[in-house]
């Protein structure tokens, strides 16, 4: 794809899922990829995954809801590989109960990383970006944005997230920065694979593709939303469900 060879993009939650994915998809695309998740032991096997495809690639621990974190990692990144053009707001958890049954600290753990990690990610590295004349994010909502069963904290953060995109791509373009979002339906991640079978079956249903997601299909979308190929595409959710109508 156009554009994305040398320059640096950080994917947070690059230790497994469509994080890892994204990270190999973007190394074979020439990438500098800086592969961030508070699992430091994970981030730092994907990284040596994309190292070894003969791509290139740093990892890091971050705590994507903590703004010291944001702010340790950025600035190493800039010290270390001269500056940030990219990044993908990955890192996500679940905490399903139904509503009755949810606890506050269900509630605050859901939000805090779903939805307050990537607004501190995209407004700690933005201005890196503009530094560097331009650059792209990538948010990763859901399906799970309309309503799901047991996710009222995970389908409100994931909503927000399609607010919170559209408004840095309109606030952002005029510094050449773009947003979007992707929107993942099922998805063959270890989050998913840990849902029953039966449960996962049912899902099925309603997907005229009949089939869950490979990670790498995920990754390839948003690659090409970072790319130069979508040099006119902002503010914009991409859902990537297999035909699914919610």
């Amino acid at each position: 794809m156009r554009g994305l060879k040398d320059k640096v993009i950080i994917v947070t939650g690059a230790a497994q899922g469509i994080g890892e994915a994204t990270a190999l998809r973007l190394g074979d695309e020439g990438v500098t990829v800086v592969c961030a998740d508070r699992n430091a032991d994970g981030a730092k096997a994907t990284a040596d995954k994309v190292t070894a495809a003969g791509g290139r690639a740093i990892a890091v621990q971050i705590e994507v809801t903590s703004r010291d974190s944001w702010m340790a990692v950025t600035g190493q990144v800039t010290e270390q590989l001269g500056g940030i053009d990219g990044l993908v707001n990955n890192a996500g958890v679940t905490r399903d109960r139904s509503l009755m049954k949810m606890t506050d600290d269900d509630w605050a753990t859901a939000i805090d990383v779903n939805l307050k990690g990537p607004w501190l990610g995209c407004q700690i590295a933005i201005p890196h970006m503009q530094a560097r004349g331009g650059g792209a994010i990538v948010n990763l909502s859901s399906d799970s944005r309309w309503g799901a069963f047991g996710q009222s904290n995970y389908s409100s953060a994931k909503a927000g997230l399609v607010g919170l995109t559209r408004t840095v791509a309109i606030e952002h373009a005029r510094h050449k920065i773009r947003a979007n979002a992707v929107a993942p339906g099922v998805v063959k991640t270890p989050m998913v694979m840990a849902v029953p079978e039966e449960v996962r079956k049912g899902w099925m249903t309603s997907v005229p593709m009949k089939r869950e997601a490979e990670p790498s299909e995920i990754a390839s979308v948003i690659a090409f939303l970072l790319s130069d190929d979508a040099s006119y595409v902002t503010g914009q959710i991409v859902g990537i469900n297999g035909g699914s109508v919610i």
